[in-house]
This record gives structure tokens, sequence and C-alpha cells, in this order.
């Protein structure tokens, strides 16, 4: 969600999105709530924090808890790290609704914080 929120402020930024247990898909009601602002992130796809490990970044950041604690280190040149703590909607569980207000919440949690982020450091 977040790279999808990128990419909507600024088409000119270059964003990648990794984990550090890709599934090789998005979730399917994160694309749903994304749709729902106007974003469409059916076409990206899970990938694995490794391929990116060694390449050169202004900023690597990390947005769910376990992925600060379990983030490889990146043995490229990293100009800033950066963590932004979000729930991980995928591991609540509930009823349908209650899930998708999950994501929901954490949907606009992560606009919020990201829109900020841009506007004080990569908007120009």
């Amino acid at each position: 969600m977040a790279e999808g929120f990128l990419r909507s402020f600024d088409k000119n930024l270059t964003v990648c999105s990794a984990g550090t247990e890709p599934t090789g898909k998005v979730n399917e009601k994160a694309i749903q709530v994304m749709r729902e602002s106007g974003i469409d992130i059916s076409g990206h796809i899970s990938k694995s924090v490794n391929q990116y490990r060694n390449e050169t970044w202004d900023y690597v950041i990390t947005v769910c808890e376990d992925a600060d604690k379990n983030c490889p280190v990146f043995s490229g040149k990293v100009k800033h790290r950066v963590h932004m703590g979000f729930d991980d909607p995928a591991k609540v569980t509930g009823s349908e609704e209650f899930v998708l207000n999950e994501f929901r919440r954490v949907r606009d949690e992560i606009k919020e914080k990201f829109f900020r982020f841009y506007r004080q450091n990569l908007q120009v």
C-alpha cells in the first residue's frame, strides 16, 4: 500500500517494495481497499527484500514492526533508513467486515504518514 501511495504522490519517484516473507502476490484485501482510494495495485507483486540489498538507495523505509526487527542489513549504499510502524492487517482475524475495516484503517494511516514524509523529504 505504501508503494501505491508514494507512486500516486509523484510519478517521477522510483519506488520499490519488498518484504522479508514474500508470497509472490499482493493480499487481495489490500488491493480492494486501495482500489477504494482510487489506486490500483493489482499489478504489483510481493518481492523479497534480498533482491535489493546490494543496491544504492536514498531511503529504505520499513513499515511493519516485524520488518524493522527482521530486515536484513543492506550492504549497498543507503543514505537514510526510516521506520514507520504500522499494524499488519494481514495478521488480523475476525469477521470479513472487521478485517476489511482494519485494512482500511491501516491504509489511511499509511497514506497520512507517507504523504507527510513525501512533503517533508521528497517533494521538490
